[in-house]
Protein backbone atom coordinates (compact mmCIF):
# COMPACT_ATOMS: atom_id res chain seq x y z
CA UNK A 1 0.00 0.00 0.00
CA UNK A 2 1.26 3.47 -0.92
CA UNK A 3 1.16 6.02 1.93
CA UNK A 4 -1.15 9.00 1.29
CA UNK A 5 1.80 11.37 1.70
CA UNK A 6 3.48 9.76 -1.34
CA UNK A 7 0.41 10.37 -3.50
CA UNK A 8 0.28 14.15 -2.95
CA UNK A 9 3.00 14.98 -5.53
CA UNK A 10 1.20 12.80 -8.10
CA UNK A 11 -2.11 14.54 -7.46
CA UNK A 12 -0.49 17.96 -7.95
CA UNK A 13 1.19 16.97 -11.24
CA UNK A 14 -1.72 18.04 -13.53
CA UNK A 15 -1.64 21.51 -11.95
CA UNK A 16 2.09 21.83 -12.56
CA UNK A 17 1.77 20.67 -16.17
CA UNK A 18 -1.06 23.09 -16.95
CA UNK A 19 -4.05 20.78 -17.11
CA UNK A 20 -6.08 23.32 -19.09
CA UNK A 21 -6.73 22.49 -22.75
CA UNK A 22 -7.73 26.10 -23.42
CA UNK A 23 -5.62 27.66 -26.17
CA UNK A 24 -3.57 30.76 -25.48
CA UNK A 25 -5.19 34.00 -26.63
CA UNK A 26 -4.47 34.88 -30.25
CA UNK A 27 -2.16 37.81 -30.91
CA UNK A 28 -3.63 41.15 -32.03
CA UNK A 29 -2.14 40.53 -35.49
CA UNK A 30 -3.91 37.15 -35.76
CA UNK A 31 -7.17 38.66 -34.51
CA UNK A 32 -6.92 41.34 -37.20
CA UNK A 33 -6.46 38.64 -39.89
CA UNK A 34 -9.55 36.81 -38.61
CA UNK A 35 -11.82 39.87 -38.31
CA UNK A 36 -15.33 39.06 -39.55
CA UNK A 37 -14.91 35.31 -39.02
CA UNK A 38 -16.44 33.08 -36.37
CA UNK A 39 -14.52 30.36 -34.53
CA UNK A 40 -15.86 26.81 -34.51
CA UNK A 41 -15.02 23.76 -32.43
CA UNK A 42 -11.35 22.72 -32.62
CA UNK A 43 -10.52 19.63 -34.66
CA UNK A 44 -7.52 17.33 -34.33
CA UNK A 45 -6.68 17.03 -38.04
CA UNK A 46 -7.25 18.73 -41.38
CA UNK A 47 -7.10 17.17 -44.85
CA UNK A 48 -4.08 18.52 -46.74
CA UNK A 49 -5.78 17.96 -50.10
CA UNK A 50 -8.33 20.64 -49.16
CA UNK A 51 -5.78 23.27 -48.09
CA UNK A 52 -5.13 25.89 -50.78
CA UNK A 53 -2.46 27.87 -48.90
CA UNK A 54 -0.90 28.51 -45.52
CA UNK A 55 0.28 31.72 -43.90
CA UNK A 56 2.52 32.23 -40.89
CA UNK A 57 0.91 35.12 -39.02
CA UNK A 58 3.48 35.34 -36.23
CA UNK A 59 5.05 33.15 -33.53
CA UNK A 60 1.59 32.31 -32.17
CA UNK A 61 -0.48 31.34 -35.22
CA UNK A 62 -0.50 29.72 -38.64
CA UNK A 63 -3.56 30.05 -40.88
CA UNK A 64 -4.38 27.18 -43.25
CA UNK A 65 -6.83 28.40 -45.90
CA UNK A 66 -9.28 25.82 -47.26
CA UNK A 67 -11.39 28.34 -49.16
CA UNK A 68 -12.41 31.99 -48.98
CA UNK A 69 -15.10 30.88 -46.54
CA UNK A 70 -13.19 28.46 -44.22
CA UNK A 71 -9.78 28.95 -42.62
CA UNK A 72 -8.13 26.87 -39.90
CA UNK A 73 -5.95 28.51 -37.27
CA UNK A 74 -3.28 26.47 -35.58
CA UNK A 75 -1.49 27.68 -32.50
CA UNK A 76 1.77 25.81 -31.96
CA UNK A 77 1.92 23.31 -29.13
CA UNK A 78 2.65 25.39 -26.04
CA UNK A 79 1.02 28.49 -27.60
CA UNK A 80 4.12 29.86 -29.30
CA UNK A 81 7.03 28.89 -31.57
CA UNK A 82 9.60 31.67 -31.92
CA UNK A 83 10.94 30.18 -35.18
CA UNK A 84 7.65 31.08 -36.90
CA UNK A 85 8.07 34.31 -38.82
CA UNK A 86 5.94 35.67 -41.71
CA UNK A 87 9.05 35.88 -43.93
CA UNK A 88 9.71 32.14 -43.56
CA UNK A 89 8.00 29.06 -44.99
CA UNK A 90 6.63 25.84 -43.55
CA UNK A 91 7.78 22.45 -44.76
CA UNK A 92 5.28 19.70 -43.99
CA UNK A 93 6.13 16.01 -44.16
CA UNK A 94 3.41 13.59 -43.19
CA UNK A 95 2.84 9.93 -44.12
CA UNK A 96 -0.89 10.52 -44.58
CA UNK A 97 -3.15 12.99 -46.32
CA UNK A 98 -3.88 14.73 -43.02
CA UNK A 99 -2.06 17.24 -40.88
CA UNK A 100 -2.75 16.70 -37.21
CA UNK A 101 -2.06 18.27 -33.86
CA UNK A 102 1.27 17.03 -32.49
CA UNK A 103 2.68 16.73 -36.04
CA UNK A 104 5.92 18.61 -36.57
CA UNK A 105 6.39 21.34 -39.16
CA UNK A 106 9.86 22.47 -40.24
CA UNK A 107 10.54 26.19 -40.50
CA UNK A 108 12.83 27.34 -43.34
CA UNK A 109 14.00 30.39 -45.29
CA UNK A 110 11.93 30.90 -48.44
CA UNK A 111 14.79 31.15 -50.95
CA UNK A 112 17.48 29.20 -49.15
CA UNK A 113 18.24 25.71 -47.89
CA UNK A 114 18.49 27.09 -44.33
CA UNK A 115 16.13 25.47 -41.82
CA UNK A 116 15.59 26.74 -38.29
CA UNK A 117 14.07 23.68 -36.63
CA UNK A 118 10.63 22.27 -36.03
CA UNK A 119 7.49 23.27 -34.17
CA UNK A 120 4.79 20.97 -32.87
CA UNK A 121 1.25 21.77 -33.94
CA UNK A 122 -1.77 22.17 -31.71
CA UNK A 123 -5.44 21.71 -32.58
CA UNK A 124 -6.97 23.35 -35.64
CA UNK A 125 -9.74 25.89 -35.01
CA UNK A 126 -12.02 26.48 -38.02
CA UNK A 127 -12.99 30.09 -38.70
CA UNK A 128 -15.81 30.76 -41.16
CA UNK A 129 -17.17 33.88 -42.76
Amino acid sequence: MIPARSLLPLLALPLLLGASDAPAPLSPKAMKELAGRTAGEPVSCIRLTRIRSSEIVDATAVIYKESARRWYVNQPDGGRCDMLNPRRIIITRTPSSQLCGNDLITIAEADSPITYGACGLGKFVPYTR
